[in-house]
C-alpha cells in the first residue's frame, strides 16, 4: 500500500482515557478556527471532539459541526472510519453539545466543515488504527510491520491471527502514542468516494423527533411573539386583557421591542397573539423597495474613489473602443425561508441557560445570550439538534437570544416558535443589487476592456472583484456601492455571488454573441490569455476551469441541440471550487421548460458521492426556483410577501427532470461543495432562453420578466 507520512506532535495529538467496560477514549483534533491553508500549520491538534470503541468493536464519533442538510454529519465519519479501517456498518454517530474547549469553532458556514477537518480527521483515524496495530502486535510478540488492518481487526496474516478492534481496545490504551502517522494512499480508499446514506435517512423518513422543534421538556410552555410590523417601527404599548382569556394561555411577558405569549400548546398560543392588542411606534424611516432601487440607479453612474480593482485603463479602452456594450443586470431581496420554521428551546434559571435549538453558529449564539442575559458563558450550555435548513439564516443568533430573554423574563422553560409569516417579515434578507457592465471592443474585434459598477443594500463590497476575467484582460474595473438601509440583510447561500453570477455570467453571453463567438470558446480564449499574458493577479486556478469546462461540454454534447431545444452555458469559481454548467431548454408561449441541467465539477476529493451528488443538485434546483420565482419587495418598511402563495418556490412540475452531475477525478483535499453549483444556474438558463427566443433577461425573477414579454 503505498502511504503518505506526516509528523505529529504528541503533547497536541491524544489525551487517551480507559472507558468503563473495557473501551478505550481517544480525544482528538477537529480544529479550531481552520482553513484549508492553515490545516498544516502546527499546531495542528487541540482536544476538540472523541473517538470510542467498545468491547463490540462499535466506533462512536462526536460530530462537532451542526448538521443543516449538508451532511457533515455524514462525511466526517466516513473520513474517520476510512483510515480507522473499520467496518462503516459498525460506526455511531452522535452530534456533539457545544464545547468551545474541547470541539473549537463549531459552525455551519462557507461550505468549509469538510475542507477544514478532512486532514485532521483522517490523521486522527490513523493514529487511533496504528494504536491498536502496536496492542495487537505486542499480545502477539510480532513486528508491527507484520500486522495489518481491515474491517475493524487487526490481522497477522503470516499466523493467521486476527483479534478486533474490541478485544484490542483496552490495551491500546496502554501503547504510546506514534511520532508520525501514515495516512492512505486515495488509491487505497474504502470508504471516502462511496455513495454512504445519509446516517440521519431513517430517523427523517420515520418521523424521529430529530428537529428544534421537536423538543419537548418538563414544565415546557410554548410560546408566540408580537414583533414589529415593519422594519422601522417599535413597541409603544400593549394590552393582553383578552390574551389572558384564551385556554391554554399561561403568561404574557415583555422584552426590549416585542411581546411574548406563553401557553400550553402553540395553538393556544398563536390564538392569545392574535387577541393582543398593540401599539407600533415609528423608530426610524419606514423604507420602499422602490426608493432603494431609485439609489441604485444614481450610484451605478458614478465612479468610486477607491476602486475594488482596477487594471489598464479602463477609461481609455472604452473611449477608443470601436463598439462599447452595456447592460444593467438587477437582483431582488430574498428570504432564506428554511423548511423548519424558526424556533428555539431556552430555560433560563438561577443565572444559568440551557439552550437547544437550531443555529449554524453556536458559539455566538452562547456569547449573544450571555451579553443579553449578563450571565457567564460557562454557566450557558448547548446542544445542537439536525435543523431543516439553514441557507445562512441561521448565522444570526436572534432565534436563540430572543427564546433566552423570554425565559428569564417568564421564569420558564420555554419554546420560542415562529411562523412563516413572522419569518418573513423578520429574516436577515439576501440584498437586492444592481450591476452596470461595459465591455470595450477594440478595431480587431477583440474584448479589450472591462467595467463594472456595483451596488447593493446594506454592502460593504458589492461585487466579486477578483473574479474572471480579472487577469485575463488589460483593461478592468470594478467599483462598488453601498446603500445603507435598516432593513436587515444577511449571508444567504454563496454570499454576492449568487447575484454576480448571474449578471456575470449572462454579461459574458452577451460579449460572445456579439463578437460571434461560441460562449464555451469564448472563456477558454479568455482564460488561455489569463494564462500565458495575465495582467494583475489571477486568482483562480486556470487549468481547474479548463477542467469543468472542458468536462461538462462533453457531457452535455455541447454544439449539438435538440430541434426546438436550445442550451445555454455558464463557469464560476467559489468556495474554491469550479462549476460549469449547461441548460437544456425550451420555450412555448414565453413559459420556459428546463429538461436537462449537467453540472461539471471540481472540488477536490470527494468524500461521500451521494452527498456531494446531493449538494450539486440540491443547489442547481435551489438557484433556478429563487431565479424563475422569489421576490421580495418593502413597502413602508413592510414585507408584501408574507408567505409561500406570494413568495413562490420551485415546483416538481418546473424543476428540471434530470441534473447530471460528474467530478474531475483529483487526489487534492476536498474544497467547498455546499454553494458553488447555485451561482452559475441563473445566467445558465437565461442564457438557453436568449438562445431560444433572442431575448436577453437581464432581472430577476426571470419568471416575471417573461410574463411581461409573453
Amino acid at each position: 500500500m503505498k502511504q503518505s507520512t506526516t509528523n505529529i506532535s504528541r503533547r497536541h495529538f491524544l489525551k487517551i482515557t480507559s472507558l468503563a467496560g473495557g473501551g478505550v477514549l481517544f480525544g482528538f483534533e477537529m480544529l479550531a478556527n481552520v482553513t484549508a491553508e492553515t490545516v498544516a500549520d502546527a499546531p495542528l491538534f487541540s482536544p476538540n471532539a472523541y473517538l470510542s470503541i467498545d468491547p463490540q468493536g462499535i466506533v462512536t464519533l462526536l460530530a462537532p459541526n451542526p448538521e443543516i442538510g449538508q451532511g457533515v454529519k455524514t462525511s466526517i465519519p466516513m473520513l474517520l472510519a476510512e483510515e480507522l479501517d473499520v467496518d462503516w456498518n459498525k460506526v455511531v454517530v452522535t452530534q456533539a453539545v457545544f464545547d468551545k474547549e474541547k470541539y473549537g469553532n463549531q459552525s455551519a458556514g462557507g461550505s468549509g466543515a469538510i475542507r477544514g477537518r478532512y486532514e485532521p480527521i483522517r490523521k486522527a483515524g490513523a493514529v487511533a488504527r496504528q494504536m491498536l496495530v502496536a496492542a495487537a502486535a505486542q499480545t502477539w510478540n510480532v513486528p508491527e510491520q507484520e500486522c495489518s488492518t481491515e474491517n475493524g481487526f487487526v490481522l497477522h496474516k503470516a499466523s493467521g491471527k486476527k483479534l478486533s478492534y474490541g478485544e484490542l481496545a483496552s490495551k491500546s490504551a496502554t501503547m504510546p502514542v506514534p511520532d508520525n502517522i501514515k495516512l492512505k494512499d486515495p488509491k487505497d480508499f474504502k470508504i471516502i468516494g462511496k455513495r454512504i446514506n445519509n446516517v440521519d435517512n431513517k430517523g427523517i423518513l420515520t418521523g424521529k423527533p430529530l428537529f428544534g422543534i421537536d423538543t419537548r421538556r418538563e414544565g415546557m410552555l410554548f410560546c408566540m411573539v408580537s414583533r414589529p410590523p415593519a422594519f422601522g417601527k417599535k413597541l409603544k404599548s400593549f394590552d393582553d386583557t383578552e390574551t389572558r382569556k384564551i385556554p391554554g394561555v399561561k403568561n404574557v411577558v415583555r422584552t426590549d421591542t416585542v411581546v411574548a405569549v406563553l401557553a400550553t400548546n402553540t395553538w393556544a398560543a398563536k390564538k392569545g397573539r392574535d387577541a393582543l392588542k398593540v401599539e407600533w411606534e415609528d423608530a426610524g424611516k419606514l423604507e420602499s423597495t422602490m426608493e432603494h432601487v431609485a439609489a441604485f440607479k444614481t450610484l451605478i453612474q458614478q465612479k468610486s474613489d477607491k476602486p475594488d480593482r482596477n487594471d489598464g485603463n479602463v477609461e481609455q479602452a472604452l473611449s477608443s473602443a470601436k463598439k462599447v456594450i452595456e447592460s444593467v443586470y438587477e437582483v431582488p431581496v430574498l428570504s432564506h425561508a428554511p423548511m423548519e420554521p424558526i424556533n428555539y428551546f431556552a430555560d433560563v434559571k438561577d443565572g444559568k441557560a440551557d439552550l437547544y435549538g437550531p443555529t449554524q453558529v453556536p458559539g455566538n449564539a452562547i456569547r449573544d445570550v450571555a451579553k443579553a442575559l449578563g450571565i457567564a458563558e460557562a454557566n450557558i450550555t448547548l446542544g445542537m439538534p439536525r435543523q431543516g435548513g439553514g441557507f445562512g439564516r441561521k448565522l444570526r443568533a436572534d432565534n436563540v437570544v430572543e427564546a433566552a430573554q423570554i425565559s428569564a423574563a417568564a421564569k420558564a422553560p420555554v419554546q420560542m416558535l415562529w411562523t412563516r409569516e413572522d419569518d418573513m417579515q423578520g429574516d436577515f434578507y439576501r440584498p437586492n443589487g444592481m450591476y452596470r457592465y461595459q465591455a470595450a471592443i477594440n478595431a480587431n474585434n477583440e474584448l479589450d476592456g472591462w467595467y463594472l459598477s456595483a451596488v447593493a443594500l446594506n454592502a460593504g463590497r458589492a461585487a466579486a472583484s477578483e473574479n474572471f476575467p480579472a487577469g485575463a484582460l488589460a483593461n478592468y474595473r470594478c467599483d462598488s456601492h453601498g446603500v445603507q438601509s435598516n432593513i436587515q440583510t444577511g449571508p444567504w447561500r454563496a454570499p454576492t455571488h449568487n447575484a454576480i453570477g448571474f449578471a456575470e455570467q449572462s454579461f459574458l453571453d452577451e460579449i460572445a454573441h456579439e463578437l460571434k463567438k461560441d460562449p464555451v470558446a469564448f472563456r477558454l480564449e479568455l482564460l488561455e490569455k489569463a494564462k500565458t499574458s495575465p495582467v494583475g493577479k489571477v486568482s483562480y486556478d486556470i487549468e481547474k476551469f479548463k477542467s469543468v469546462i472542458n468536462l461538462v461540454s462533453k457531457m452535455s454534447n455541447w454544439g449539438k441541440n435538440t430541434p426546438g431545444r436550445f442550451k445555454g452555458f455558464a463557469a464560476y469559481y467559489s468556495f474554491n471550487t469550479y462549476v460549469a454548467e449547461v441548460a437544456e431548454v425550451s420555450v412555448v408561449n414565453g413559459k420556459p421548460k428546463v429538461h436537462k441541467v449537467w453540472a461539471a465539477v471540481n472540488c477536490g476529493q470527494v468524500v461521500n458521492l451521494s452527498g456531494a451528488e446531493n449538494q450539486v443538485q440540491g443547489a442547481i434546483v435551489d438557484g433556478l426556483g429563487h431565479a424563475w420565482y422569489s421576490e421580495v419587495t418593502f413597502d413602508k418598511g413592510a414585507v408584501q410577501q408574507k408567505n409561500f402563495n406570494a413568495y413562490k418556490m420551485m415546483r416538481m412540475a418546473d424543476a428540471p427532470p434530470d441534473v447530471e452531475v460528474q467530478f474531475v477525478a483529483t487526489n487534492e483535499a476536498p474544497t467547498g461543495l455546499g454553494e458553488p453549483a447555485l451561482p452559475p444556474i441563473a445566467a445558465v438558463v437565461c442564457n438557453a432562453i436568449f438562445a431560444a427566443t433572442g431575448k436577453r433577461i437581464r432581472k430577476l425573477p426571470f419568471g416575471n420578466a417573461l410574463a411581461q414579454k409573453a
